[in-house]
Parts: C-alpha cells; structure tokens; sequence
C-alpha cells in the first residue's frame, strides 16, 4: 500500500524493512504471534462467529441487491506432478463453473506442453517460479473471472466470496473488483472446512479423476508426469469430474456451505456445536 501510494506521487518507493521500522517509531503498535492453529480453527467454529457470517453474506446481498446466480464462490487446489501446480476455479450458486485457470511452474509457455491435449481456448494458464499463486497471478485470475462472469451477469453487482490468501487482496485486486462492480467477502480465518462449499464438493471428485488418470499412466511405466502429460490428464479429469458432471459443482454448495440459505437455521439448531480448548488446554496438550 505505502509503494502505491509513493508510485502515484512519482516519489522513491520504501525499503524492504520500512513495515518493521515504522512500528517500531510507533509506540501504540505491538506486534502478536499468532496463537497455535488448532486454537484458531476451533475458535472459528464458534455458532456465534459462524451466524455473524452468514448475517454479513446476507446483509451484502440485501443491499446491493445481488442476484442468487450473481454470487459466486471461488478456490484453489493444488496438484504435483513432479512440481507443483495450482488451480483456480469459481462456481455460482446455480452451480455454474467458469473456465477454469491453471498456474504451473515455469517462465515461459513451451509449445510441446500442449501438443498432446485439447485444452479448449477459453481455458487460461499461467506460470510463476514455483507453480504457486502471486499478486500477479490473482489479479490476472480476477480479470478472467470477469470476462467469463460477465456474459452470465443478471445484476449491476456479483458478489465474490473469498479466502484470506495475500493474493486475494492485493492493492489492485480490490480496485479492480471496485471498477468492476464486484463485491468481495473474506471467510473468517481458518474456518474453510465449514464454509468452502468447493474443498470437498467439488476438489474432491476433481482429485480422485486425476488420480485415475496418473494411474493409468503409471500401468504404462509413465512415472515422472511433466507438463506434457499432465495437461492431458487434468483435462480428462475436469471433464469427467465437472464439465460432464454438474452434479458435482451443485454438491458443492449442501448444507453448511458458505451460500446455502439454510446455513443460518442450522446454526440456531446447534448444528455447529463445539467446544472450543482454551489456552491451557493447549499447553497441556
């Protein structure tokens, strides 16, 4: 934020250690490590912090008037095919998936990667040094998502429900959902498990075909996957997985998942009752 700022005054951007010097000259700012994660995770499992969020989706949704098709949910999952590679994938509440996008590991595009499979033209793929997700690639993942949404879109606004990751809330992400009419909503902190309709409704399905399919090569003595086979394969999955299966996106979002109108009620019921450890129960454990 503070370079963004500097970049639109035309003045030298700040060092790498600027963040800890300025807390430093501020005597009111202290800096807290973060409890154990399993203490975060039980804490966010707390009815209380469970309704509040589904009240937020509800109020969001009230007050710009968003249309039930215009609320989308998206993820990422990962895959190793030797290194790492990512998937980024948004579906509806009706259970419509856009094309999805594909981070791999690598500098430039090689043209033998895509020799051996029919990966459509709408499908976007980008590559980082590790095969991971960036600022970069976020934003370029943002500005597809748009481009794929928009022919779908009933109202002024979508809404985007996301996760807390660094890249999700980049400077330029947030404008540009901002100049896009996109409103955006972060789960609480570690609490994905209750609240990401896509991990197993949809990611799972997704990885157990993609499992099929390196079996397959492996029964041919195919053990090391590159890029050449496994675009081949995760097409073959996707396909058989999502695009040939909607059931599968609408699994995604039963009850308990971050858009499913019941989610609220179930809370009420004590649905989500658990018992959250404190402090000590985390020592002693």
């Amino acid at each position: 934020m503070a370079n963004r700022l500097l970049d639109d005054r035309d003045a030298p951007r700040v060092g790498s250690r600027w963040a800890m010097n300025f807390v430093k000259r501020q005597p009111l700012l202290k800096i807290r490590f973060q409890r154990r994660y399993d203490y975060q995770r039980a804490k966010c499992e707390d009815p209380t912090i469970i309704r509040n969020w589904f009240r937020l989706v509800q109020n969001t949704i009230a007050k710009y008037g968003i249309h039930s098709d215009d609320i989308w949910n998206f993820d990422e999952t990962g895959f190793m095919m030797g290194v790492f590679s990512t998937m980024i994938q948004a579906i509806n509440a009706a259970g419509w998936a856009i094309e999805p996008f594909i981070v791999v590991a690598g500098q430039n595009h090689l043209q033998n990667w895509y020799q051996e499979c029919n990966i459509p033209g709408d499908w976007a793929i980008a590559t980082t040094q590790n095969g991971w997700t960036d600022n970069g690639t976020g934003l370029e993942w943002l500005k597809h998502f748009n481009r794929c949404s928009l022919k779908r879109t009933i109202g002024t606004y979508r809404l985007l429900i996301l996760d807390g990751h660094e890249s999700h809330h980049s400077v330029d992400f947030e404008l540009y959902c901002k100049e896009n009419n996109i409103i955006t909503l972060c789960v609480p902190p570690h609490s994905s498990h209750l609240l990401q309709p896509l991990d197993v409704g949809c990611f799972g399905p997704l990885k157990r075909a993609y499992g099929r399919e390196i079996e397959h090569l492996i029964r041919r003595s195919i053990t090391h996957i590159t890029k050449t086979q496994f675009f081949p394969a995760f097409y073959a999955a996707h396909q058989a997985a999502i695009t040939e299966n909607p059931n599968t996106s609408q699994r995604g979002y039963k009850p308990g998942s971050t858009l499913d109108p019941k989610d609220t009620k179930d809370c009420h019921r004590g649905r989500f009752s658990f018992r959250i450890p404190s402090e000590t129960d985390q020592k002693t454990s």
